[in-house]
């Protein structure tokens, strides 16, 4: 067993064992569910604008070398930088070599999940530069020394209490404080860090080819904030993200806020198409663009897992998944958790490493049901246990129980070999860790077969 399934096995038990800790992703889940119908009533019809959704996702990724080619066309035209980074490292370097030509000490970065998966924050402590994050729930997480629990609401883990007592611990305020004085407290803090930072970082919910423009949708205003302040502005961003015109975003804007919150909108909705021109006041002096590819060729490449980059990153899925209920976001191990995790990050980080992520679902279908690009996040997930069989990711024991069980399904007479109390004595004895948490197994005295051949013998 390999470090990361055996991380993961006892990582969800542990978990999925704390009643208090599932308690407290329920109750927000719970909040989460009561909402989300009342912002589907802005679509007429949710299926049909889903649907839409999805063929222009369709588009996007069929032609995803010709809407990138224009879009930084359209970008470099009003003084934007376009960088391709083939992997993490690549985007790492560089963003350090903008940090050392800028003689960057400090940098703000609003919430992204593309700078956990390239551990930006981890690459800037190495080089003495402070990173600090400016989304409040990312905030907290940075200040817990923990990574973001949820794609959407990265410190859902936490009550209020908690996060009282984190502040108490680490900023020496009042331990009972309530959530609009902590809000305050780190409001005050983060404030006096966007005039010392000289980068802003965030990534993008979309980019637009037809413009050449950076979409940014969020609650708090930080990321505007993030990328006004600072005189250089990057954005980090997987090249997935794309849509083709701006005029997408009259569906995919709310999609996004309805499946992702239960909004309408959400509160602050920026485009941004490149660096403050000459008859602009506010805005950076310079605007990156790093298109981050980082595995996902791999996925574009595969007809059937191609589907998976359709994903705008609502978190839907994660909030319909009841293994995800029970064993949470960190147990997983990854950048990406939940059904939407586990279908793209074996082929991101290794199918040798991950592939255990597409075995921990129940194939229940919810996370389809609720997906709002409509992509069949099941289906996939058997896709990948299929490609990890083909591949050959599997134990000797594995692949020898299944060829035994193939044997002895083909041949009726095999099945038929020996009673209930033998089979029973004989699979309990080989699969001991079945009854750590379930009863044993009981064989009946006689096959389907056999008692079928006997009543028709009567």
């Amino acid at each position: 067993m390999s470090d990361t399934v055996q991380s993961f096995m006892t990582n969800s038990g542990l978990k999925a064992a704390d009643l208090e800790h599932r308690r407290k992703i329920n109750f927000n889940i719970g909040r989460y569910n009561a909402v989300v119908p009342q912002g589907k009533q802005q679509f007429d019809n949710v299926s049909l604008a889903r649907e839409r959704a999805k063929n222009i996702k369709w588009r996007a990724i069929e032609t995803l070398d010709q809407q990138l080619e224009e879009f930084e066309l359209q970008f470099s035209k009003r003084g934007g930088k376009v960088l391709w980074a083939e992997n993490a490292q690549q985007a790492i370097d560089e963003i350090i070599k903008i940090c050392i030509e800028k003689n960057c000490r400090t940098l703000v970065k609003s919430k992204s999940m593309v700078t956990e998966e390239i551990h930006l924050n981890d690459a800037m402590e190495k080089q003495g530069i402070e990173s600090i994050e400016t989304d409040l729930g990312e905030y907290i997480q940075q200040l817990d020394g923990e990574a973001p629990y949820h794609i959407v609401t990265p410190a859902m883990h936490k009550s209020k209490e908690d996060v009282a007592r984190l502040f108490a611990d680490k900023l020496g305020t009042a331990p009972n404080l309530t959530p609009e004085q902590l809000t305050l407290v780190a409001r005050n803090i983060l404030r006096e860090k966007y005039v010392q930072a000289e980068i802003g970082v965030t990534g993008a919910n979309f980019i637009i080819s037809d413009i050449g423009a950076v979409a940014v949708t969020e609650n708090e205003g930080n990321a505007r904030l993030s990328c006004a302040f600072p005189k250089t502005h990057i954005v980090i961003v997987g090249i997935e993200k794309m849509i083709p015109s701006m005029s997408d975003l009259a569906l995919f804007w709310p999609l996004l806020s309805t499946f992702g919150t239960g909004q309408k909108i959400t509160v602050y909705n920026t485009l941004i198409t490149g660096p403050k021109q000459e008859n602009e006041t506010d805005g950076p002096e310079e605007m990156y663009v790093i298109l981050l590819d980082n595995g996902r060729t791999n996925i574009l490449k595969n007809p059937k897992q191609r589907e998976s980059l359709y994903c705008i990153r609502c978190g839907a899925c994660l909030n319909a998944c009841p293994i995800y209920k029970n064993i949470g976001g960190h147990a997983y191990g990854a950048t990406y958790s939940g059904p939407i995790g586990s279908v793209i990050t074996p082929h991101l980080q290794g199918m040798e490493s991950f592939k255990h992520l597409s075995f921990a679902s129940s194939l229940c279908g919810n996370c389809t049901e609720v997906c709002a690009v409509k992509i069949n996040l099941h289906e996939l997930l058997l896709d990948n246990r299929h490609e990890s069989v083909e591949e050959g990711f599997t134990t000797f024991t594995e692949r020898m129980a299944w060829k035994a069980w193939k044997i002895a399904s083909l041949r009726r007479s095999m099945m038929n070999l020996g009673n209930g109390k033998l089979k029973n004595k004989v699979v309990n004895g080989l699969f001991k860790d079945w009854q750590k948490n379930r009863g044993e197994l009981h064989f009946s005295q006689k096959t389907f077969n056999e008692m079928w051949k006997e009543r028709f013998k009567k």
